[in-house]
This record gives C-alpha cells, sequence and structure tokens, in this order.
C-alpha cells in the first residue's frame, strides 16, 4: 500500500461506524494520496461500504477487530482485558509501522492508556498530553493538556511546554512564545505546580516562556502555546466550544423574521459564512496525544461527520509533517541541555 497510510478506529465514539466511515469516504475525496484502514467489526463496516457506492475501495482496507471499547470502559480494565479492541488495533498498527497514524473518538482514558502501553512515551517524558489548536485574534494558539491528565505535577507542566513548543515549532514557528494559564498574571498568583512550572520555564533559554496568561488571553493570542492542567483545558476547549455555538445560533435569533430580516440575513450571509467558518468547533477537531511513540489523534466522541473529517486533517498533517520524528529529535535536544 503506497501513499499515507492512516488507522482509523471504527467502532469509537458516540455514532459508531457509520458515520465514521462517511467521514472516512469524504477524506478520501479531500486527500488523493491518502489510504485509510478501518479498524472494527469487519462485517458492520462491510455492509456499510456495500451501501456507499461512492466510496473509493481501492484506497479503503478493513482490519477485523472482535472487541470495542465503550465510552464508560474503565480505562484500566480496557488495558488489561480488552486484547482485541479496535483501539488497540489500531494503535499497534502505528507501532508495527504498517500506518502513519491512527484517528480514534473513543475513551479518553483508554486511548491515553493503551497508547503509553503499546507504543511507550518518548524519552523525558513522563506522561502525554493532549493537545489542539484554537482560533484567535491573531491566528490560532495551541492548547494542552486537554483532558488527558486532571492532576499534574510542576515537572509535568513543564514537559507539557517543551512538547507543545516543540509541536508548534515543527509546523514553522521558530520561536513560538509558551504561557501557562492563570487566574492571573502576577507573579504572585496561580497554586503552587503553576509558580513553580513558572520559575522552572523562566530558567530554560530554549523555551520562549513569555509568562502567566489568563482565559481571555487565550483568545487574544497572548501565547502560541497556553499550557495547563487537563481539567482546566478540557473546561475551557468545552466552554469556547459552548461559547461559539451560542454566538451563531443567537445572531439568527437577533435577525428575527419577515421581509425586513429577509433582507438582512442576505446581505450579512457572507460574513455570516466566514465568521462560522473561522469560529466553528467542527473545524478545531482533532487533538494530537503529544509524548507517546507515534502519531495518535483524538476527535471528540460525539464530533459530527464534518468534525471527523477534520480530525483526520490533523492525522494526515502531522504525518505528513513528520511530527513524531521532530518531536523526538527536539526532546532529546532538550534533554541533553
Amino acid at each position: 500500500m503506497t501513499g499515507l497510510v492512516i488507522a482509523v478506529d471504527a467502532m469509537g465514539g458516540d455514532y459508531g461506524p457509520r458515520l465514521v466511515v462517511s467521514a472516512c469516504v469524504k477524506s478520501l475525496v479531500q486527500y488523493p494520496e491518502l489510504h485509510l484502514v478501518l479498524v472494527g467489526d469487519a462485517p458492520n463496516i462491510e455492509s456499510i461500504l456495500a451501501q456507499t457506492p461512492q466510496a473509493n475501495h481501492a484506497r479503503i482496507s478493513i482490519k477485523h477487530a472482535s472487541e470495542s471499547i465503550s465510552m464508560a470502559e474503565n480505562p484500566a480494565y480496557a488495558l488489561r482485558h480488552k486484547l482485541d479492541s479496535s483501539m488497540r488495533i489500531a494503535l499497534q498498527m502505528v507501532r508495527d509501522q504498517q500506518v502513519h497514524a491512527c484517528v480514534s473518538a473513543g475513551n479518553t482514558g483508554a486511548l491515553m492508556a493503551l497508547a503509553k502501553h503499546v507504543l511507550n512515551t518518548l524519552p523525558y517524558i513522563d506522561r502525554p498530553a493532549i493537545m489542539t489548536a484554537l482560533p484567535t485574534l491573531t491566528g490560532e494558539t495551541h492548547l494542552l493538556d486537554l483532558g488527558a491528565n486532571v492532576d499534574v505535577s510542576a515537572q509535568q507542566l513543564v514537559q507539557f511546554a517543551v512538547m507543545g513548543s516543540a509541536a508548534v515549532q515543527s509546523r514553522g514557528l521558530i520561536r513560538p512564545r509558551v504561557a501557562l494559564l492563570n487566574v492571573g498574571r502576577e507573579a504572585i498568583k496561580g497554586n503552587q505546580q503553576v509558580k513553580l512550572a513558572a520559575a522552572e520555564l523562566e530558567a530554560m533559554p530554549q523555551i520562549n516562556y513569555v509568562g502567566y496568561v489568563e482565559g481571555d488571553g487565550v483568545f487574544r493570542g497572548d501565547a502560541d502555546v497556553v499550557v495547563c492542567d487537563g481539567f482546566v483545558g478540557n473546561v475551557l476547549l468545552k466552554s469556547s466550544e459552548g461559547l461559539a455555538q451560542l454566538i451563531t445560533a443567537r445572531t439568527k435569533q437577533c435577525l428575527g423574521r419577515g421581509v425586513r430580516a429577509w433582507l438582512l440575513a442576505w446581505l450579512a450571509a457572507p460574513l455570516l459564512k466566514v465568521l462560522r467558518s473561522e469560529i466553528a468547533p467542527e473545524r478545531y477537531n482533532g487533538a494530537c496525544l503529544l509524548g507517546v511513540d507515534g502519531i495518535v489523534v483524538k476527535s471528540h466522541g460525539n464530533a459530527s461527520e464534518e468534525a471527523f473529517q477534520a480530525a483526520i486533517s490533523v492525522a494526515y498533517t502531522a504525518a505528513k509533517e513528520g511530527l513524531a520524528q521532530r518531536l523526538q529529535e527536539r526532546l532529546q535536544a532538550f534533554s541533553q541541555v
């Protein structure tokens, strides 16, 4: 199989393989050199593909998995007992270099536990972290962690900063601005972990640490990489997505009904289309699990078809850019300083 190959956990997420298969078929149209391996219940996937005449079967293959991991599954149980799960097999294909990346909308805790077990963590890293891009007034920023680690130490926050900086550097930013998310910009603000992490980052010349950033500063674009624990990061991410949906819904409500409202809506349509495309949560779905030896992308469990396509795009771009190798090289350089 030539080209760029991505394994997709077809059984993960809230909506099952039908949505995943449809998103995969559309992704193949978007990326002509892409090949996809759908991992999961083969008879089910084959049945869905048979009902999808536009599918390019030459660039889709199926890898059977007899088990799946539910969203409520205990990660430790999934690690020990779900040895033939679609998530595990997709990760094993990354480990065995049969594919360049994998994508899953499944259980976040199970994905992190299995990725650590199957792929191993990179040197210098204790725990992987989930990172995604968010829109800002000046472009975009990258936020981590998004839920893989609810409780973290100061040292782990520093590791997240190193990984985030290295990952963004691989996308062309030579000296990305790195900040710690905090309840204020003053040095006296924050908990002990954040203060200790700040002191260590300030002493690291290889990191362009710019200090603390508050929640509003994230969306102003005050930093290129924003670091926090997974609890705070997940709340911030979900809040921003809810706000984007609120803005869209209230804009439609404010336009009202009638001829005058129709005219206003017609005049505003181009602007609203641009606004929605820039802030739509679907566009930013797909977060990289940094810190494991391979490219793993986590999609929202309740992702729409469009959003799951975006997650595949994240994996495609990361693989094309050689994110895993570049991250490993930069982390090795950091550990030698």
